[in-house]
């Protein structure tokens, strides 16, 4: 029975993906068979391989976790002929690949691409609707400067593995219900490559690769918004072996404002107006992005009225970061009732009462106040 793919590597149950890969080249640098004294290092190498291979796999990990070695060697849920699923699909797989020399040639895997990687930037309000110019600071693999990428000690070059023939994949028959199928997999001595490194680079362990802290210049385009993802190209992890390196990511934070909220590209403004402006107008400052604005405030505002001063909203980005225009600002009214008077107030609005009556009339059905709050958040102010 096979061992324990944990306990091989040397790491518990809950080991996260990063402790399974340093377990695993420490392990693979003691045993590998080109440079261990140990006697069996051949066999350990390969039970290294197999182990790594199958926890470095979230989905491989996954059904091992679930159902043990049966999980990932084709002994899970059996259709006809006791084949595990998987493996029910592989032979299929192979049989139209390798049946009758469909075979195209070897897949000798290639160097890696380098991953993405993604930072998180918080502007303010003001800086998303004017852009600015941040500096992001991210760690990223890059290639090591002793080895030049190639994983291999200065003076020394990678050679043909010994046990794929440098194809980088193995093949073995298998007896099934169709006849003898010819299955290929990746050669677990080179994980694929054709290759091996006797001398691994003592700066990078033979990755090619060192994880090193980047800072980096983003321009911020004016408009931005909330989770908006800025993509720059070929600033992520340096690919393996001179493969193209992945892109950066800088995902948008606003901070929310004191009084100014957004609605698509319109900035929205909350006002109250005492109970004299309302009645006779006023003419009042209200703050916008780029400073006060005048407003006039005609006789008669009603609460729920919308004020729109043209063009004073966050520019429009276009998605190649280019802007058309502006919106709006929308400056929604609210008549403040005051909840405590002067005795002067008090016998002023007394006064003020007598000249209007006590009668109640309700509204005919029409536009109300209700019916303006609702066109408000749906868009349709004037």
């Amino acid at each position: 029975m096979a061992r324990d793919y944990y306990e091989v590597l040397g790491v518990p149950r809950t080991a996260s993906k990063e402790d399974i890969k340093k377990a695993f080249r420490k392990l693979a640098r003691e045993y590998h068979p080109d440079v261990s004294q140990h006697s069996d290092a051949e066999n350990r190498f390969k039970e290294i391989n197999e182990a790594y291979e199958v926890l470095n796999d979230d989905e491989k990990r996954a059904r091992y976790d679930r159902f043990g070695a049966a999980g990932v060697n084709g002994g899970g849920f059996s259709g006809a002929g006791g084949f595990g699923v998987s493996g029910f699909e592989e032979i299929f797989e192979e049989f139209f690949n390798n049946f009758g020399g469909a075979r195209a040639g070897s897949r000798r895997r290639g160097p890696r691409p380098g991953a993405d990687r993604r930072v998180d930037v918080t502007v303010t309000f003001e800086e998303s609707v004017f852009g600015i110019e941040k500096l992001v600071e991210f760690d990223r693999l890059t290639t090591c400067e002793t080895c030049s990428g190639g994983g291999a000690e200065p003076g020394t070059s990678p050679t043909r593995c010994p046990e794929c023939k440098g194809t980088g994949e193995i093949r073995r028959v298998d007896q099934t219900f169709l006849g003898a199928m010819v299955r290929t997999a990746p050669c677990p001595r080179c994980g694929g490559r054709g290759e091996i490194i006797p001398n691994p680079c003592r700066t990078c362990t033979g990755s090619g690769l060192l994880r090193k802290r980047a800072a980096l210049n983003v321009q911020i385009p004016p408009g931005v918004r909330e989770g908006l993802q800025i993509q720059i190209k070929g600033e992520g992890d340096a690919g393996e072996r001179g493969a193209p390196p992945g892109n950066l990511y800088v995902v948008i934070d606003v901070k929310e404002h004191a009084f100014f909220k957004r609605k698509e590209n319109d900035i929205i403004l909350d006002i109250t107006i005492n109970i004299a402006q309302a009645a006779l107008g006023d003419k009042i400052n209200v703050p916008t992005i780029e400073g006060d604005q005048e407003l006039p405030i005609p006789a008669g505002t009603q609460t729920g009225k919308v004020f729109r001063l043209r063009g004073k909203g966050i520019p429009r980005l276009r998605s190649d970061g280019t802007n058309s225009g502006r919106g709006d600002q929308l400056v929604y009214v609210q008549v403040g009732v005051p909840t405590s008077l002067t005795p002067e107030q008090r016998e002023l609005f007394e006064r003020l009462a007598q000249t209007f009556g006590r009668e109640v009339n309700p509204q005919q059905n029409g536009r109300g106040f209700f019916d303006r709050v609702m066109d408000f958040f749906a868009g349709e102010q004037s």
